[in-house]
């Protein structure tokens, strides 16, 4: 947007006897794409703006066009009029990157290279110095607020424990920015995110954490209820999707739209004997302790289910899968983190998500119930 700016590509223009302001040519700002190495041809160009679409980020001037057209039409950036929709997660995340930017723009800056059990940390701050800061800074009111600003940056994957053991605290406890705000991104970027909808569309998919694979058949799955009874439950039939995505190779590409059909619903009931909270879940001498799990796909998988809103649980399990190998048993096992990440405040989607998009070797915390 501010690059369109500069190169006087978004401007006032006039049209039918009205003047719309700061707002841009979709035909134009195509060729800009192609031109500025944004896009390798026109498709992609649209591709990436109809994402922008879809993610509010720009509009039609008059909200006559739901699509992006490669065309003579007006189109204008959300901001550029005020109607950008600001939801909780824009605003921390923008207040994140507001408070980054300030604190490694002054000189004697709390961020600092530390060193904690013999591995070197960017970024690094201790929980009772950035409270301070704040206080001092007058972005809070007092610690408290402060605290629950901390808070708030890390359920949102903004800073993070730098072992990924902790929530924030007023503490000498280590932190760092897990986002780099100053990394330059680039659209195409956008193209190989996989969208949180078809995991949605399916939420009773097995798979949701199943990577796919062109072999024909069925997987099992145990679903261990309270009553320790055992039940088998069939997974939809992975070939059938493959097709749908186009992709031969066994790991799906993630520019690819997923279209899960349709299928039978699986495990309806949740295998917990009573819903947990995250602050049960976290408080001091709370009766669970914390495992790592390395998990390496094979060619189908990593061969688990997850489901549950904040906290997610482990629902069921292939006892042939590369989970299993790994340790992870079925009831009372909590996702604390996926791939360094604290997933606490995420549901099962978003986590399935995560899961899907990131590499193969899956490395995940959970909490289990002391026995």
């Amino acid at each position: 947007r501010l690059r369109l700016h500069d190169g006087k590509l978004i401007k006032d223009r006039r049209y039918h006897l009205r003047t719309y302001p700061n707002c841009f040519v979709a035909k134009e700002l195509t060729d800009w794409l192609i031109d500025h190495k944004e896009a390798p041809d026109r498709e992609t160009g649209i591709r990436l703006m109809q994402k922008l679409m879809d993610h509010y980020i720009i509009h039609h001037v008059c909200d006559e066009h739901s699509d992006y057209k490669d065309a003579k039409l007006l189109y204008r950036f959300r901001k550029d009029d005020g109607t950008f929709p600001l939801s909780k997660d824009v605003k921390v995340f923008m207040r994140g990157q507001s408070l980054y930017e300030k604190l490694v723009s002054v000189e004697e800056s709390i961020l600092k290279v530390r060193e904690e059990n013999s591995v070197k940390y960017q970024r690094t701050f201790l929980g009772c110095e950035m409270i301070d800061w704040l206080v001092q800074e007058g972005e809070v009111e007092n610690r408290k607020e402060a605290v629950e600003l901390g808070r708030a940056l890390l359920e949102h994957g903004i800073i993070q424990h730098v072992s990924n053991r902790h929530h924030f605290f007023d503490s000498d406890i280590l932190y760092h920015f897990w986002i780099n705000f100053r990394r330059r991104r680039r659209l195409t970027e956008l193209l190989n995110e996989n969208s949180s909808r078809a995991l949605s569309e399916s939420p009773d998919s097995p798979f949701c954490l199943r990577k796919l694979n062109s072999d024909p058949g069925n997987t099992s799955f145990l679903s261990v209820q309270t009553n320790k009874e055992i039940k088998i439950v069939s997974a939809v039939r992975r070939s059938s999707i493959t097709s749908l995505s186009g992709n031969s190779n066994p790991y799906f590409s993630t520019a690819s739209a997923l279209v899960f059909p349709p299928v039978a619903e699986c495990n309806p009931k949740s295998v917990l004997k009573r819903p947990v909270t995250n602050e049960e879940l976290l408080s001091p001498g709370a009766p669970y302790i914390k495992k790592t799990l390395t998990i390496v796909g094979d060619a189908v998988g990593w061969g688990f289910v997850v489901r549950g809103r904040r906290p997610c649980h482990v629902q069921a399990v292939d006892p042939g899968g590369p989970a299993a190998a790994a340790g992870m048993k079925v009831v009372c096992q909590f996702v604390f983190s996926v791939n360094g990440m604290y997933v606490l405040h995420l549901d099962y989607q978003t986590i399935s998500s995560l899961i899907m998009t990131g590499p193969r070797t899956l490395v995940m915390e959970v909490m289990e119930a002391i026995e």
